[in-house]
């Protein structure tokens, strides 16, 4: 039996085939170095950064959603009015005293219907996306306005907070260990043990397979700077209240559809329907369903967000929402999905929004206006899709 031979990807190709995938990454570590000598360095306070997750999941979440509507070429504009429904009716039938985690199942239930309803027009009444989600932008706004009267929707207790701006070490009252709670480095070390078990198993495959694979001094490089900043991210929840609950949703909800989107039937179906959906109906592939099926995805995760929104406000606003479905689709483009469809990770979403969340927190600290936060996501915007047009061009895509 004969050695297999190792195919080492050359580091200029490796660069320039990867340099789409990971050039947010280092927008968003320029942003931080920027920003740190003009807040004095208080954007890299452990305070700091576990808010800006608090403040920013709820966008993250609806991203995971928005990036999978827009791999197949739609869109979905009624995520901030579906927020603020699903938030509102979550709050009263938390004050019944159902509990939190019934309450939660029941929102993301109630986010797969409207999702549902609204996939059915999309796909099955080919009807566009962007016209059915401007109408039910308007229709669940109405709604909300109705159940509330116009009045914010008071929580019972603090307890439906506990998603939202509670931490991991307080739920377990587990004590402080020096300057740190122990329960972010617990995890870190457990994802990233899982990571590396992973990576080596898919380079492994790839061998067998003789595939291209990066060198060994390049792959183990790749695992010591995510190990650094696993580790460090790790380091500022832990000095700061321990590790924040919504953190582990996000996460959970991260690793789902990249695994959905990267691993499954399904997945290769949302990216062949995004790429040409003619020829995926030629092949076989019922694009209906799989258009029925991302909506009532982006359902779901709408009612999650909603629940994480409404406990982070600790009320239920009948103008909950506004603009959350243009920070989404911000949050998407900025992190790499193509504006021409079949291209986009769930990983560069998440990176995209974190942009943005960094980019709004630095000027915060900088006590600058709002108004400066709109030109300055306006400007990235139209970078981020220009970049994306540039690109694709050059490689002969469009």
């Amino acid at each position: 039996m004969s050695d297999k031979v190792i195919h080492i990807s050359d580091t200029k190709t490796l660069i320039k085939n990867n340099i789409r995938n990971y050039s947010m990454f280092i927008m968003l570590a320029l942003i931080m170095i920027i920003f740190a000598p003009l807040t004095n360095w208080n954007n890299w306070n452990p305070r700091n950064f576990t808010n800006i997750f608090f403040q920013n999941s709820y966008v993250l979440i609806l991203a995971v959603g928005m990036v999978q509507v827009i791999i197949i070429l739609g869109i979905d504009l009624s995520v901030g009015s579906v927020c603020a429904f699903v938030g509102a009716l979550s709050a009263m039938i938390y004050n019944t005293g159902v509990g939190l985690p019934a309450a939660l199942l029941l929102s993301i239930g109630m986010g797969i219907v409207i999702g549902a309803f609204q996939g059915m027009w999309v796909a099955f009444a080919k009807m566009p996306a962007f016209i059915v989600t401007l109408a039910g932008m308007l229709l669940f706004r109405g709604l909300t306005y109705i159940v509330t009267k116009v009045n914010p929707v008071s929580l019972k207790d603090k307890g439906y907070s506990l998603l939202s701006t509670g931490t991991l070490d307080e739920v377990l009252k587990v004590d402080k260990t020096g300057p740190y709670y122990p329960m972010a480095f617990i995890f870190a070390a457990v994802v990233l043990i899982a990571f590396y078990v992973a990576e080596l198993a898919n380079r492994k495959r790839k061998i067998d397979n003789e595939f291209e694979v990066t060198s060994l001094p390049l792959f183990i490089g790749k695992l010591l700077i995510i190990s650094l900043l696993a580790l460090g991210l790790a380091d500022r929840f832990a000095r700061y209240r321990g590790l924040p609950i919504v953190v582990l949703v996000l996460g959970f909800t991260v690793f789902v559809f990249h695994f959905i989107l990267n691993n499954t039937v399904l997945g290769r179906y949302i990216y062949a329907v995004g790429g040409n959906a003619r020829s995926a109906k030629l092949s076989g592939i019922n694009s209906e369903m799989v258009t029925f099926i991302v909506f009532c995805i982006m359902g779901g995760l709408t009612g999650l967000a909603a629940v994480v929104f409404t406990g982070y406000m600790n009320s239920a606003l009948p103008q909950a929402g506004n603009l959350f479905e243009l920070d989404a689709i911000a949050a998407c483009y900025i992190g790499g999905v193509s504006a021409s469809g079949g291209i986009g990770t769930v990983v560069g979403v998440i990176v995209g929004g974190l942009v943005m969340g960094a980019i709004n927190n630095g000027m915060l600290l900088m006590n600058l206006g709002t108004h400066y936060q709109y030109v300055v996501k306006a400007l990235i915007l139209l970078l981020a899709v220009f970049y994306d047009i540039y690109t694709r061009r050059k490689a002969g895509l469009n």
